[in-house]
């Protein structure tokens, strides 16, 4: 008897269960029903080319994207932009100015390596222009600029902060002169400054680099060397006092410091084709009033036309009270063209 009520029991549960996906069953073939005649009735007057976009769409928005392959070895990048200004005034223009023509070729050329928690990173900067003045017989330099960096980090467990080591090496191509007038004849006179390796500056040191991404760095290196390399025939004037040339003493071509550097790097874009980025540097010489920072800030605005041209603005500030004791401050504005390589 039980086994008999046993049997009806598992015969009327399998029943209504067999009812129930049933009713869902029918419930689905409901709904699909309407969805297909919904459809149908939407897109019938509905070109099928248009049809086929709109699936496309939908497909590829449902479709899961595959994840970005992380880059492992070597990897290089660059880029050659030449800028052009230039302005003319006739001889009845009374708002002053001189009419002039100006150019600047800038390589920036990185070649980067990266190994599981390994990065080392290496970039090439040379920047140099020329302006050509109405009625000179010289052209004059709007800027004169070669650097290599490179930096090691070993990240810190999965964090973003890293072990690194960085160098900085910095001087110019050309010479630079500083211009002054003959009271006599008012022609302009210029005499040199500097010229290639005078000066140079080497940096290098530990620290800790926090990396976000790739265009989003501090590095912090509070244990850091400089050396400043000039050519003796700048100490070894007549009446030339210790510090006067970038730091360096009378009759010497070198210049030690010991201190703390920071270097900072923000890169990002607010537009599809326009770039901003930040860099700065700062260093404090513990052996020499620490409290003098040196500061070199660059700005740089890159408005992308088309593939090859490009509107770039450019603002450099730079303090160094061993080179003078104010603001440098250099800016740049024109179109120019750009070769990626």
């Amino acid at each position: 008897m039980k086994r008999f009520l046993l049997a009806v029991f598992l015969l009327f549960f399998i029943s209504t269960s067999f009812c129930q996906e049933e009713k869902k069953v029918k419930q689905l073939d409901s709904i699909q029903s309407h969805l297909k005649s919904s459809l149908d009735s939407l897109l019938k007057g509905t070109p099928n080319e248009l049809n086929i976009i709109v699936l496309k769409g939908i497909l590829k928005e449902i479709t899961p994207k595959k994840p970005k392959e992380e880059h492992i070895g070597w990897k290089t990048k660059g880029k050659f932009s030449l800028l052009f200004n230039q302005s003319a005034f006739n001889f009845d223009w009374q708002g002053g100015g001189t009419s002039n023509v100006a150019g600047n070729a800038v390589i920036n050329y990185e070649f980067n390596y990266k190994k599981e928690s390994l990065t080392w990173d290496n970039k090439i900067l040379a920047d140099y222009g020329l302006s050509f003045l109405k009625d000179e017989d010289f052209a004059r330099k709007t800027n004169d600029r070669i650097e290599f960096n490179t930096r090691l980090g070993q990240r810190i467990g999965k964090s973003n902060w890293n072990y690194s080591f960085f160098a900085n090496f910095l001087s110019q191509f050309d010479k630079g002169y500083e211009f002054s007038t003959d009271p006599d004849t008012d022609e302009t006179i210029r005499t040199e400054q500097t010229h290639f390796f005078s000066p140079a500056f080497i940096q290098a040191g530990p620290g800790l680099l926090w990396k976000k991404r790739d265009d989003l760095t501090i590095n912090i290196a509070p244990v850091t060397s400089r050396m400043i390399f000039v050519d003796k025939e700048f100490t070894n004037v007549e009446g030339y006092e210790d510090g006067d040339y970038f730091g360096v003493d009378a009759g010497e071509s070198t210049r030690f410091e010991f201190g703390g550097a920071l270097a900072a790097n923000l890169k990002f874009s607010i537009a599809k084709n326009l770039t901003i980025e930040n860099i700065l540097s700062l260093y404090s010489n513990y052996i020499e009033d620490p409290a003098n920072v040196d500061i070199d800030y660059t700005f740089n605005l890159n408005v992308k036309i088309n593939k090859y041209i490009s509107f770039s603005f450019v603002f450099q500030s730079i303090y160094d009270d061993n080179a003078t004791g104010a603001f440098q401050i250099r800016q740049i504005t024109g179109i120019g063209l750009d070769y990626k390589f």
